[in-house]
């Protein structure tokens, strides 16, 4: 599937995968630890998702496409050229994974995660678990969600997706940026919320912390 969209469509796409990426983060905290908070940011992105799966798309294209293009290379299968992209994905979140809490762990001097709860973790930053767990989200949502969402914004008008784009581009940096230096003065993290999910008496209840 060919589709042309322009670098404003480009920043939305990123901006709308953020988003999801900071969802995707607080459902997992609410499972896994029953809080949910604000990410160490003041707003709902977590532009690291956006810039990860826009460069996997740049790069690779969605499994389909990447399976179309190795195929005659390999001379494989269509399901082991999928099998390679995702592979592929997987082994990109590992590394990134590794990179990023090392690289706050030695100019932060703080623990951004710890993984070693899980079982086949590598490291305290990445996980075999995780690593699959990311890139079956990640591959689904390029085989079938990318070019659908991509669409949609293509169809507003440019003189909304320009101003749109360069606003919440520019807000997502300002907020990436002034949260590591507040995570590098307090050598922690940036928590400015947390909502804590208390079960009881069948009912949800709501802290606020």
């Amino acid at each position: 599937m060919k589709v042309t969209y322009d670098i404003y469509s480009v920043g939305l796409m990123a901006a709308f995968i953020s988003f999801l990426g900071f969802m995707l983060e607080n459902i997992w905290l609410a499972f896994t630890k029953g809080y949910v908070d604000n990410r160490n940011m003041k707003f709902p992105f977590l532009f690291g998702y956006g810039l990860l799966v826009m460069a996997i798309h740049l790069c690779l294209g969605t499994p389909s496409m990447f399976a179309e293009k190795i195929m005659p290379v390999l001379g494989c299968s269509e399901i082991v050229g999928k099998i390679i992209y995702f592979v592929s994905v997987m082994l990109i979140v590992s590394v990134g994974e590794i990179a990023l809490g090392t690289f706050m762990e030695k100019t932060c001097h703080m623990e951004y995660w710890n993984y070693t709860w899980i079982p086949l973790h590598f490291t305290k930053y990445t996980s075999l678990p995780t690593s699959i767990g990311f890139a079956l989200v990640i591959a689904a949502f390029e085989e079938y969600l990318f070019f659908p969402v991509i669409q949609h914004i293509q169809q507003l008008s440019v003189s909304f997706r320009m101003p749109a784009a360069a606003l919440l581009v520019g807000i997502m940096t300002a907020d990436m940026i002034c949260s590591f230096f507040a995570m590098k003065r307090a050598k922690g993290l940036n928590v400015i919320w947390q909502i804590w999910l208390v079960k009881e008496d069948r009912k949800l209840i709501f802290t606020k912390r």
